[in-house]
């Protein structure tokens, strides 16, 4: 009934303190046999006597008064630590460590983020941002956040967000001054404000897409810069055209501040997702970070 070891040793805690088979075997939620077999068991093994039986009564001998003694405490001390470890579940603690892109970091994560460190006090969140596609793993992250598309397929991906539309705008006053483009070729005339990527050390270049056909474009202008965020500022400024995320823009285009063009040839493609390893053993803490940050559909 019961396997050996540990097991054993809370029969005998629980007969020695009731000093009755049946009220132990009661607490235990077992038969008297049951608990009857399992101290007959440990005593064989153990090669001494620990309780003495009578039709009446059941009294510790000296070797049980001993083990009772000894072993009770180290048992609770040991179902106190249990305990404290399964109350992490409902009060997740500790740090997550996450690496993100510039726009994900502000628009996608935080979102989520100001509200779940409110609620869980005791969770720390380390958010770095990165172009890069960065090795989680050698450097020590718990997961990173990137474009679905570009995640690697020995990862766990779980979307965390909308598809997405790239989308090329400049001013109004841009477009009066050096014209409209009107095909994704004629870019090449243009000033374009371009994006260094850290991975591979160059410059992004422009996607494009009409039904199922992708390319792209590589263009030139006045002006490099390695962040997002930054690019937008220029193009406000009039600096010349930008290929930026729709979220990032739309409240620009809704306002006029910019202008969207080339706008028939502006594919979706997959969104944000969180990505980590498939073996990675996932904390509390790790688990209401995941939770709250893929419940993007839940507004509305």
């Amino acid at each position: 009934m019961f396997t050996s070891g540990m097991d054993d040793l809370v029969v005998f805690i629980a007969v020695a303190r009731e000093r009755n088979f049946t009220r132990a075997a009661a607490r235990l939620g077992v038969s008297p046999s049951a608990v009857s077999q399992t101290i007959r068991g440990l005593e064989e093994r153990l090669g001494v006597r620990l309780l003495t039986r009578t039709t009446r009564s059941v009294t510790r001998t000296e070797a049980g008064e001993k083990l009772l003694l000894e072993i009770a405490p180290l048992l609770e001390r040991i179902d106190a630590h249990l305990s404290a470890i399964s109350d992490l579940r409902q009060h997740p603690s500790g740090t997550v460590r996450i690496t993100a892109d510039e726009f994900a970091a502000r628009h996608v994560v935080w979102p989520k983020l100001a509200t779940l460190l409110e609620t869980y006090p005791d969770v720390v969140v380390e958010l770095i941002t990165d172009y890069g596609l960065t090795d989680i793993v050698a450097e020590r992250f718990d997961a990173g956040i990137r474009l679905g598309g570009i995640i690697d397929a020995d990862m766990i991906a779980v979307p965390i967000g909308p598809e997405m539309r790239m989308v090329t705008v400049a001013t109004p006053g841009y477009l009066a001054r050096y014209g409209t483009p009107h095909r994704p070729e004629e870019l090449t005339a243009h000033r374009c404000i371009n994006l260094r990527l850290p991975t591979h050390g160059g410059l992004y270049s422009w996607e494009f897409g009409s039904g199922e056909n992708e390319f792209r474009v590589r263009v030139g202008g006045p002006l490099i810069m390695n962040s997002v965020l930054q690019i937008l500022d220029a193009c406000l400024a009039g600096v010349g055209l930008a290929q930026l995320p729709d979220t990032q823009v739309r409240p620009y285009l809704d306002s006029g501040a910019l202008t969207e063009v080339l706008g028939a040839w502006s594919d979706s493609f997959p969104g944000y997702h969180l990505y980590y390893p498939s073996r990675r053993q996932q904390t509390a803490a790790f688990r209401v970070v995941l939770d709250a940050l893929r419940d993007w559909q839940a507004p509305g």
